[in-house]
């Protein structure tokens, strides 16, 4: 029994290893297509800008199902990088889960809500002055959320869930490498474990449900520290020459965000266990905002000179500032302390092209970390835009048994009234 055991665990590995060869040789073609300069050393330096990439392929059987191949380079959960805004994405699939769980009639992702300040620097929220009614809601939060990554609506949702069923319910659904612990607030631990009283009102402000404040009190396993840089900026702005403590930081695997962002665009091509519980016109609501562009968006009213149609689909981010017509790319951005990410479904309904790119990228040439000196827009950005052309013009020209007709799940985008005479949104948080 024991010979056996140790035949098939160097045939698992022998096979694990093949297929890591064979996505390493299809990655790698796929790349050397790659003709920039800036890109190319990126590419020849994993190590030193630590990225990571995903690629997913979609092939469609003849009853039109898609099936999903996913192919890595220098894909390591243990290699940390920063998620940062990319942990709106999560909370706002459990936040419609939630609302959809608490089932209760007459609330839903447009209820008003009023959040209180119940812990040592909570702060209270009874209006939102960008929403057409002026009132928060998690539907507004999820579009300033997905819209250009605003902050304030993750810190909402974070205190709608809550520290223990956020970590608890996206470990349950397989997500195992998830963390998080802190809201974007610069609390300390303790407050972070806090989160705020919330009301549902409604049409004449009548309180419809309280809930009560939240407080984590399960423990979190660490695990070995994760120090990254030469040196940093403490919250003195001192310079600080040693490296920048990430060990109680958030922290999700680049394959975990990609299987949610896949789980909640092509549900019944994930285990049941790891999807989103949710009503259908919510999961669609998700893919709309998603994939809309700030020019088509009349709540909140954004400059678009500031928050132009490519600002966070960075695998498209060019000097023009636009996004191809025949294109809609779903996603989610982070970018934090030299850390660039993205998650994407792109679908281009004219060529009959669909596939998910993901993608981290870490460009902090002086290793100082939280000094505000980064290289996104040198280095970052343009490796993102090069790494995104390849695998597009690699789609374009890959040969399928079953060449599909794809339609955008998303019926109707908003309209912008180019009549408006508020004044745009130039500064937020983010």
């Amino acid at each position: 029994m024991k010979k056996i055991l140790i035949i098939s665990s160097f045939l698992f590995l022998a096979i694990l290893n093949k297929l890591q060869a064979q996505s390493d040789v299809l990655m790698t073609t796929i790349l050397s297509g790659v003709k920039d300069s800036v890109a190319n050393m990126v590419l020849a330096k994993p190590d030193i800008f630590r990225y990571q990439l995903i690629y997913t392929q979609i092939n469609r059987d003849k009853n039109g199902v898609p099936h999903f191949t996913n192919y890595r380079l220098n894909v390591d959960p243990a290699t940390y990088f920063n998620p940062a805004s990319m942990v709106k994405m999560p909370l706002a699939f459990l936040s419609l889960e939630k609302l959809h769980e608490l089932n209760i009639r007459g609330i839903d992702k447009y209820t008003p809500m009023k959040f209180d300040s119940s812990y040592q620097r909570q702060v209270a929220m009874i209006t939102d002055s960008t929403a057409e009614n002026k009132k928060p809601s998690m539907a507004h939060f999820i579009k300033r959320a997905f819209l250009i990554s605003e902050n304030d609506p993750y810190n909402r949702m974070y205190q709608f869930i809550g520290q223990q069923q956020i970590n608890k319910k996206l470990i349950e659904k397989g997500y195992s490498s998830t963390k998080i612990t802190r809201q974007f607030m610069g609390f300390t631990e303790d407050q972070n474990r806090h989160t705020n009283g919330i009301s549902f009102l409604g049409s004449d402000d009548k309180v419809l449900l309280n809930l009560p404040p939240q407080h984590n009190k399960d423990s979190f396993q660490f695990g070995k520290p994760i120090l990254i840089g030469e040196a940093h900026i403490n919250s003195k702005n001192e310079l600080i020459k040693s490296p920048f403590d990430f060990t109680r930081h958030n922290n999700i695997s680049l394959e975990d965000m990609q299987k949610m962002l896949q789980a909640v665009i092509f549900p019944l091509s994930v285990p049941s266990i790891s999807r989103f519980n949710m009503k259908e016109e919510d999961r669609l609501f998700l893919l709309k905002y998603l994939s809309q562009y700030p020019s088509e968006t009349d709540f909140p009213n954004y400059d678009p000179s500031v928050f132009y149609d490519s600002y966070v689909k960075f695998f498209f981010y060019d000097s023009t500032h636009t996004m191809p017509k025949n294109i809609r790319v779903f996603n989610k951005v982070g970018w934090a302390y030299g850390f660039l990410t993205d998650v994407s479904y792109i679908l281009d309904t004219l060529n009959n092209v669909d596939y998910m790119l993901s993608a981290t990228v870490y460009v902090n040439s002086d290793g100082v970390v939280n000094d505000s000196k980064y290289d996104e827009e040198t280095v970052g950005l343009p490796f993102l835009k090069q790494i995104g052309t390849a695998f597009y013009q690699y789609e374009l020209s890959r040969n399928r048994k079953y060449k599909p007709v794809l339609k955008n799940q998303v019926k109707q985008y908003d309209l912008k009234n180019k009549h408006d005479s508020r004044i745009p949104i130039k500064v937020v948080d983010n």
